[in-house]
């Protein structure tokens, strides 16, 4: 009769899963799922599309010129009376990134002199 071959002994394999799976669980939580953006992707820029500034915005220009809906204005004041609604509410500036930030600093500041409590400004974002 021949001998039965040694059974290698079990290896603990409960153990590892249970280890894996907390890392799992760990690393889900701690982390982010989002992918990543690819990198060969480009974003629209501001500058690239057809002009078309949100209605209620106030566009400021590079030498700090004021234009509401196309319209050029002379000062904070004559944006808040061209105004829709009460100056307490939102306003959205989109300034030019030329724009010196004193300009933008002054001109929010009269904003906020003149009852605005919500200033908004709109920029690109940069992802990289």
């Amino acid at each position: 009769m021949r001998r039965a071959a040694a059974r290698r002994p079990k290896e603990p394999t409960i153990a590892l899963i249970n280890i894996v799976f907390l890392m799992l669980v760990f690393f889900m939580v701690a982390g982010t799922l989002s992918p990543p953006l690819d990198s060969d992707i480009a974003l629209v820029e501001t500058k690239a599309l057809d002009g078309r500034e949100p209605p209620d915005a106030l566009v400021i220009d590079s030498g700090g010129e004021l234009r509401h809906r196309g319209v050029v204005l002379t000062s904070v004041s004559a944006f808040l009376n061209r105004m829709d609604r009460r100056p307490d509410e939102t306003v959205r500036l989109m300034p030019d990134r030329a724009l010196p930030a004193a300009a933008l600093l002054r001109i929010s500041a009269e904003l906020r002199a003149a009852g605005a409590e919500h200033i908004v400004i709109s920029t690109e974002r940069a992802l990289r």
